[in-house]
């Protein structure tokens, strides 16, 4: 119960570091929108058979969890 009211009396960040870890957030995911805008069209030119990478993978993946459940019986 003690530990409880010193956590609610010394809080662990002080409102400048709440304040700073916002506007670093915002402005993180601003840039990186940005940043990705200006990509997008070099990713689709290099990485156009990605696709079909992920499906295999994930293929592989489930045929595994197949027969890791199907031998368990």
């Amino acid at each position: 119960m003690m530990t409880l009211l010193a956590m609610i009396k010394d809080p662990m960040f002080t409102q400048g570091q709440i304040i700073f870890g916002i506007c670093f957030f915002v402005v993180f995911v601003v840039i990186v929108s940005i940043m990705y805008g200006r990509d997008k069209s070099l990713h689709r030119k290099n990485y156009k058979g990605v696709r079909w990478i992920l499906i295999g993978f994930l293929a592989f993946f489930l045929l595994l969890l197949a027969i890791k459940f199907g031998l368990k019986e």
